[in-house]
């Protein structure tokens, strides 16, 4: 899994790529869960463009920093899902829970939103 990462104002956008699994899910969660601690950010955003797979421990990452997020009163949403990783969200009915917008909005119209 590789992390591309940038800032617009004080919103955070996190691109990882590959795939999130039992591997390296650790990993992703405590970068994000820093990122959402963090008092530079209100708001964070996970590019899923470049994710070719999610398993059950990638999507407990993403659920623990939703958590996280929620608890410190931030906004945090996905964005730019592949059909073939967001199953993963509609079959677990987390497509509910999270805040996620749809494939073609550019990253600042995403930011903004």
């Amino acid at each position: 899994m590789q992390d591309n990462s940038f800032a617009h104002s004080r919103t955070m956008v996190i691109r990882p790529s590959g795939h999130i699994n039992t591997v390296n899910a650790s990993v992703l969660q405590q970068q994000l869960a820093e990122v959402v601690a963090s008092q530079d950010c209100f708001s964070l955003l996970i590019d899923m463009s470049q994710v070719e797979s999610l398993d059950s421990a990638g999507l407990m990452a993403l659920v623990s920093t939703l958590t996280l997020a929620q608890r410190l009163n931030k906004r945090f949403g996905l964005f730019d899902i592949s059909p073939s990783v967001r199953i993963v969200f509609e079959l677990t009915q987390l497509d509910r829970v999270f805040e996620i917008r749809e494939v073609g909005q550019s990253v600042r119209e995403v930011a903004v939103a």
